[in-house]
């Protein structure tokens, strides 16, 4: 008897041990994993999932029942759909984001649906992202509920994740599967990240050069960030720091922040002090963007400055049409854009020249 019962032992323990050897196995799954990444800004937003095929069965309301359920296995006794297969399906989120209006901190989130018979869903965001499933869900681990419409669509086979509508500050995650589609759009306030981002750079390794600081300044200037502090980034770039050096591109830069908050005067005074340091092409470009703010007068001195420093270059020529064809003396610019024609060094140039040409000889303004 003694011995039997050793066997019947020996025999459970042999047993235990040949399932658990096998569970350690790397075999193909059934429902093969999947990640998705988006960049918004420079957030970066990646869903991992595990993708299950339709496979000639019915989904939404049987595979997927509607609403919560009691999934049988597990704590949860009202458990949401694990908006795929296997382990719980997870989002990533390097910054915090917005979605339905609501805010959503930074971090990773189990991902869960409660797919509803009328053509809507709620999709929750959880702060358990390791449990398997949806089988240990738990509504007080809740970061955020988003309820959303669904769509029809074309038939997918397997169950995917993708990301459409991408903009410069949002983009809208979509699940497909069947012929159902639950999206739901994360927005992010890209310039507050990258402004915050900036701030922390500056004050690390990429601080010690002078690009940084001008690459920072310019930022701030073109998205809405505190011009004081854009100023304050520019000035470090032109003078008082072992790395600064004053050039024609920071001190322009400067001469736009204080333009914009209203200091013309101090800001004319900088540009005349850039024009000295400026190359031809520099202040080329200088006169274009003075006569589309609309100084044709002041823009026509500067491209007259550029003839005197730069004699009979394509570039002076162009520039002196430009300035003649903004005053309204399309003979003169004529003169001077087949001036340019004659030494212009590349196609594309060439081609652009031609094309004011015969703009001007239309009775075109070419600016």
């Amino acid at each position: 008897m003694k011995n039997n019962n050793l066997s019947n032992t020996l025999m459970c323990l042999f047993l235990i041990l040949s399932f658990s050897a096998s569970a350690q196995l790397n075999t193909p799954r059934g429902s093969q994993q999947a990640s998705v990444i988006q960049t918004v800004g420079i957030t970066k937003i990646q869903i991992d999932y595990s993708r299950p095929s339709v496979n000639g069965r019915e989904i939404w309301g049987a595979l997927v029942p509607y609403g919560l359920n009691n999934l049988g296995f597990g704590t949860s006794t009202a458990a949401p759909w694990r908006a795929g297969a296997n382990e719980n399906t997870t989002i990533h989120l390097s910054h915090d984001v917005t979605i339905g209006g609501k805010s959503l901190k930074a971090g990773v989130y189990g991902l869960h649906m409660i797919v509803n018979e009328n053509n809507t869903a709620t999709v929750i965001f959880s702060n358990n992202s390791t449990a398997w499933g949806s089988y240990f869900y738990e509504p007080e681990e809740d970061a955020l509920r988003v309820d959303v419409s669904t769509k029809e669509g074309t038939h997918v086979e397997q169950l995917t994740f993708e990301f459409t509508d991408v903009k410069p500050n949002a983009a809208t995650a979509v699940l497909k599967w069947e012929k159902k589609q639950i999206p739901f759009t994360i927005e992010v306030n890209v310039p507050k990240i990258v402004l915050a981002d900036i701030r922390n750079k500056l004050q690390n390794q990429p601080g010690f050069t002078r690009q940084t600081w001008e690459q920072a300044a310019n930022y701030s200037f073109n998205n809405g960030g505190d011009l004081d502090e854009a100023l304050t980034w520019i000035n470090n770039a032109i003078a008082g720091q072992f790395y600064s050096q004053k050039t024609f591109n920071n001190l322009q830069l400067k001469s736009q922040i204080l333009l914009k908050q209203g200091k013309n005067e101090e800001a004319s005074s900088i540009m005349d002090e850039a024009i000295g340091m400026a190359n031809v092409l520099q202040v080329h470009q200088y006169g274009r963007t003075l006569i589309a703010q609309g100084h044709k007068e002041k823009a026509m001195k500067v491209f007259k400055m550029n003839a005197e420093k730069n004699k009979d270059t394509w570039p002076v020529h162009y520039g002196l049409a430009r300035g003649y064809s903004a005053m309204g003396d399309y003979k003169l610019a004529l003169t001077h854009l087949r001036k340019a024609l004659n030494n212009v060094p590349d196609q594309p140039n060439k081609d652009a020249i031609l094309a004011n040409i015969e703009k001007l000889e239309k009775g075109q303004d070419i600016n």
